[in-house]
């Protein structure tokens, strides 16, 4: 499946997707980039770095493949051995992913690298980087059997589109899928601050903090197992 997208400019000069049918951005428009690296890279990945260095990660959205790719680029920079694996249910075309501008605003050669992300195989794990394994899952998250996986992970970027927007991505069901599957402290983080989803990672098990958010937004959240 495929959405509907146009690519628009956010405030520090990434670019982000569109989306009319939902109403809706891939990202803050407050900075695409910035976001990324506050949520997932800094509050998430340093941080269990921080204790190892073999780190199994689930990502709930590919989108764009920027928080893939800026986790790629943190592996080869601190020497990370990342097993990535990511579910999409609406891959984009390569020709809109050509059009994004987020190697030229990291100022760094990493074109070859973002192109390899959105070019990888689906459903088949594939070495991008000696330090970088990705498994991409085309699927609808929402609509997975929860009791059939057993592979779990230290670190979970919970980035599906908005509850208001997608609210069966929102679901107590879910969350406790995703706590099962997350190695003793372990990590999930959210740009989501909003109280029912905090309660709901409460219940799951989780120990929730709320933590600034990045650019525009007041706060975030991280669940520890």
């Amino acid at each position: 499946m495929s959405l509907n997208v146009r690519i628009e400019q956010t405030a520090d000069g990434s670019d982000t997707l569109y989306v009319p049918l939902l109403n809706e951005h891939y990202h803050s428009v407050n900075g695409a980039i910035q976001e990324s690296k506050h949520i997932f890279i800094q509050a998430g990945l340093q941080k269990v770095a921080g204790l190892k260095k073999d780190i199994s990660i689930l990502e709930i959205g590919f989108g764009t493949g920027l928080n893939t790719l800026l986790t790629l680029l943190e592996a080869e920079k601190s020497a990370l051995n990342i097993d990535y694996t990511t579910l999409e249910y609406y891959p984009l075309p390569i020709d809109v992913v050509e059009k994004l501008n987020y190697t030229q605003q990291l100022q760094q050669d990493v074109k070859q690298d973002y192109l390899n992300l959105h070019t990888a195989k689906w459903n088949k794990p594939e070495d991008i980087t000696a330090y970088f394994r990705l498994e991409k899952v085309e699927t609808d998250f929402s609509r997975l059997d929860f009791n059939k996986s057993s592979k779990t992970f230290d670190l979970i970027y919970f980035d599906a589109f908005a509850p208001e927007k997608q609210g069966e991505m929102w679901s107590q069901e879910i969350f406790d899928y995703l706590y099962a599957c997350t190695n003793p402290s372990g990590i999930l983080t959210t740009y989501c601050a909003k109280g029912v989803v905090r309660r709901m990672m409460q219940q799951a098990g989780y120990l929730v903090e709320r933590l600034p958010g990045p650019p525009g937004k007041r706060e975030m959240l991280r669940a520890i197992r």
